[in-house]
């Protein structure tokens, strides 16, 4: 198997808004040297079930259908998949570099010339198959690609939609290079073939749906055990983590002064700024509560202890440089909303050991984590009222950081025996 995961941008040329996310160059070894329709159709039916990638199916059926005559050069397929900020996913194969490539599309790329000239937009919306010669010069004053296939010496081009349960989009393309195009009698077999084919594009959208929502809401990590069969209440792990806790400044006051609309774009905004800064460093963003976030930097086998703590400091300050850069219009959408500015927030970080699992009622749970760590550092994020600084870290994270850091003192925190000594970075340190 040659899946190749975060690969740099290939030498195809692809629109704005649409990213490589693997590729596969098994090439014809994926497939028997010789087949037959009616021994593709029993792979369909029986052994292509046990690919667990949507990548290889299809990479091997491009190469049985090859094994059994059909000259193709190049294969496309399209679906369309419920996320927010996905349109849909996309496989291209080419037999020139022997190679597929899956992509992912963004909800912009929608937008731009590139699709909307595209066969595919006009498939999305009539639901009519399309089969042009792109050597014609009416083919390509219809669409702009066919003057890109005609230069790669494509004859002939099938677009075929795919029938489906769901409201989202699906398709396939065919092309060859073969002089006179596709031979009119394979097509009825192919169709038949195809047919059985889409039974496995349905139920690989069902799950890469299953896994957008579930991650979407849930975070990678968590939705990762959760589909993974870790469903039970009280199923889960202890687990030793870099623990964040934020708390935007003076949300009461801002919330009687602004509209709920224009409340929840500003929300938007500030939730963007903070938990992207998060995932961007290797965190995983929790839960939202009201004006909160909840994250963690798990430490293990991945991660030791300094590289997590380093990591949440990093996010933490580039965090709160975003909210500047938020304060000074880096978004123009927010020019409209009256009385926000500044928006500020207090981040507090503290290690320690979690329950990393199910928690809630049965038929309503929640994956979270919990535990005394938790409790500390939200009493932590506390003392920003009074020390008025934007981040504040226990001596369980800053032993473990080599940067200046300011002591503020022992403080007695609610709830906990014992007084805490309180860093947080110098100004010097977060203005760098």
């Amino acid at each position: 198997m040659t899946i190749k995961p975060d690969v740099p941008p290939p030498p195809r040329q692809y629109p704005r808004g649409v990213t490589v996310v693997r590729r596969s160059a098994r090439g014809a070894a994926s497939a028997p040297a010789t087949n037959s329709t009616a021994e593709i159709e029993t792979w369909l039916l029986r052994g292509a079930a046990r690919e667990p990638e949507m990548l290889l199916v299809l990479e091997s059926f491009i190469w049985r259908l090859i094994a059994a005559g059909l000259p193709l050069d190049r294969v496309s397929l399209h679906i369309g998949t419920l996320h927010p900020q996905l349109l849909g996913f996309a496989w291209n194969w080419r037999r020139d570099d022997a190679t597929c490539y899956e992509v992912k599309v963004q909800q912009l790329a929608s937008e731009t010339d590139s699709f909307k000239l595209n066969p595919l937009a006009r498939i999305f919306t009539t639901g009519e198959p399309i089969r042009r010669n792109p050597q014609t010069p009416e083919a390509q004053a219809e669409f702009p690609i066919m003057i890109e296939l005609a230069e790669a010496g494509i004859t002939d081009y099938v677009a075929l939609p795919f029938s489906s349960g769901t409201p989202y989009r699906h398709a396939m393309t065919l092309a060859t290079a073969r002089p006179g195009g596709f031979n009119v009698g394979a097509v009825p077999d192919v169709r038949r073939l195809l047919d059985v084919f889409a039974l496995h594009v349905e139920r690989h959208i069902a799950q890469r749906i299953a896994e957008n929502a579930v991650n979407a809401y849930l975070g990678d990590v968590a939705g990762r055990k959760v589909l993974s069969g870790s469903i039970k209440r009280g199923a889960g792990e202890a687990i030793r983590a870099v623990i964040w806790v934020s708390d935007l400044r003076g949300f009461t006051t801002l919330s009687d002064r602004i509209s709920g609309d224009n409340m929840i774009v500003l929300l938007n905004a500030y939730f963007e700024t903070l938990a992207g800064a998060v995932l961007n460093h290797g965190g995983e963003v929790l839960k939202f509560m009201g004006d909160g976030l909840l994250a963690v930097f798990p430490i293990g086998e991945d991660t030791d202890a300094k590289t997590a703590a380093r990591a949440a400091l990093d996010a933490a300050q580039q965090a709160i440089k975003g909210l500047d850069d938020l304060n000074a219009g880096a978004l123009p959408h927010l020019a409209g909303i009256d009385g926000w500015h500044p928006l500020r927030t207090g981040i507090a970080l503290h290690e320690g050991e979690v329950f990393f699992g199910n928690i809630g009622a049965p038929e309503r749970l929640d994956f979270t984590v919990i535990g005394p760590a938790v409790n500390e550092a939200s009493r932590v994020e506390a003392l920003q009222k009074t020390l008025q600084r934007s981040i504040l870290m226990t001596s369980s994270v800053a032993r473990l950081l080599d940067v200046p850091l300011d002591h503020l003192g022992e403080h007695t925190l609610r709830g906990v025996a014992s007084a805490v000594s309180i860093y947080s970075p110098q100004p010097s340190a977060i203005e760098r």
